[in-house]
């Protein structure tokens, strides 16, 4: 097996395997140290990580590990072990145990006399036999190493019966690494970011370590972070999209709806009279609804005359009021003073439709329209029993329009 390494061999280390194990592939994982891991590329540029990819032999026990290039770290003390396979190398697995199925596991193992007392000082592509049982564990990596593959040996195969399966029984468990500054391609685990400012591409977007979360990227500058990649905030006043597509702010605790969409909220307005016996709408039909985004409200009013509705019973000049769903800005005055919402009579019996308006008011901190008469300055007369003509069964009155609320 031609697996070559620099700096483990007391003799013997040439030019060629300097040259080819020198990587730059140094992601930190704190100040001293770097992860192990497998340089990224493909020979097309198809894919994130074809080093040390595994292919299996239909209904076989071997294996062929391809070309790669790897760092293998050991600890603050040790450094870290940059090894390079530059040609295809097969494993043989062993064949299933007669009882208990197995995990195996595929590795680059560094042996260095200096620190494990191996007598050898070399890097090695090599199984690590699990141990069979009814439920079985993968084993711990003697010594110093990187776990490439893990491998289900199921209880009584061998190359005479069916083999493993690859396709099924293998879970690759190799991660990348790439130099400081250099953006970490994601696949496999790539755990936590080792600093502030470390980027990687999670295969859909470009992430931004911010120190306890990878950020979507341009999320952490202002941007609108996509629906699913932030959890929690990384400032006051980031924003994300959500999967309904709504967009919201962070407050500093809590995701808030910035500017939502629209929806329309059913509300009972309540009619009233100022003089008189109090309208009751009977077999009538009485109902509103309305919708309001920070401090503007759309509201619209239906009241449809039963024939039921105590007409007879109010007063010629009840005057009639409907109460708002929300209380009106009354201060400074003039944000109250003369301001109206559209109101349509419908006459049922002549199929007349009279244009018209209605005051707003404030009272007891209760928000009401009032005095709904003609828009048109055909009558100043205020709309009632009577007015704009004796009201019937099967007639309408339609109150909408926006209005300024407190926010």
């Amino acid at each position: 097996m031609n697996l070559r390494s620099s700096w483990v061999a007391e003799t013997g280390q040439t030019r060629e395997d300097t040259r080819l194990t020198q990587l730059g592939a140094t992601t930190p994982a704190n100040p001293l140290e770097v992860r192990s891991g497998i340089l990224p590329g493909s020979y097309d540029g198809l894919y994130r990580m074809s080093g040390f990819w595994m292919e299996g032999a239909s209904g076989a026990m071997t294996v062929t590990v391809h070309e790669g290039r790897a760092v293998v770290a050991a600890g603050a003390t040790r450094g870290a072990y940059p090894v390079t396979l530059p040609e295809p190398t097969p494993l043989a697995f062993a064949d299933g145990d007669a009882t208990n199925p197995r995990i195996d596991l595929v590795v680059l193992r560094i042996y260095d006399s200096l620190y494990d007392n191996s007598g050898q000082t070399k890097a090695t592509l090599e199984i690590v036999k699990g141990t069979p049982a009814a439920t079985p564990t993968a084993p711990l990596i003697p010594g110093t190493g990187l776990a490439l593959y893990q491998v289900r040996v199921a209880a009584g195969i061998s190359a005479g019966k069916g083999g493993i399966n690859w396709s099924t029984d293998v879970t690759d468990l190799r991660t990348p690494v790439v130099a400081v500054g250099g953006i970490l391609p994601a696949y496999g685990e790539t755990g936590n970011g080792a600093y502030p400012g470390q980027f990687r591409d999670s295969g859909g977007a470009l992430q931004r370590w911010d120190g306890s979360a990878w950020v979507s990227y341009p999320s952490a500058l202002g941007g609108i972070a996509p629906a699913g990649a932030v959890t929690t905030a990384s400032y006051t006043g980031q924003y994300r999209d959500t999967s309904a597509g709504v967009l919201q702010r962070w407050n500093g605790t809590a995701w808030i709806n910035y500017l939502p969409s629209p929806t329309w909220t059913d509300y009972t307005p309540v009619w009233g009279a100022e003089t008189g016996t109090a309208p009751s709408i009977g077999n009538g039909t009485l109902a509103g609804s309305y919708t309001k985004l920070g401090a503007v409200v759309h509201v619209r009013i239906y009241l449809k005359i039963g024939s039921t509705t105590n007409l007879t019973a109010q007063d010629v000049n009840a005057n009639w009021t409907f109460r708002l769903p929300v209380l009106p800005v009354a201060t400074p005055a003039w944000k109250l003073d003369g301001r109206v919402l559209n109101a349509e009579y419908f006459d049922s019996s002549a199929n007349l439709l009279y244009q018209g308006s209605g005051l707003f008011a404030v009272t007891g901190g209760i928000g009401y329209v009032r005095s709904v008469r003609d828009t048109l300055a055909v009558s100043g007369s205020i709309w009632d029993k009577t007015d704009p003509v004796a009201w019937g069964t099967g007639d309408v009155l339609s109150i909408h329009g926006t209005y300024e609320c407190a926010p």
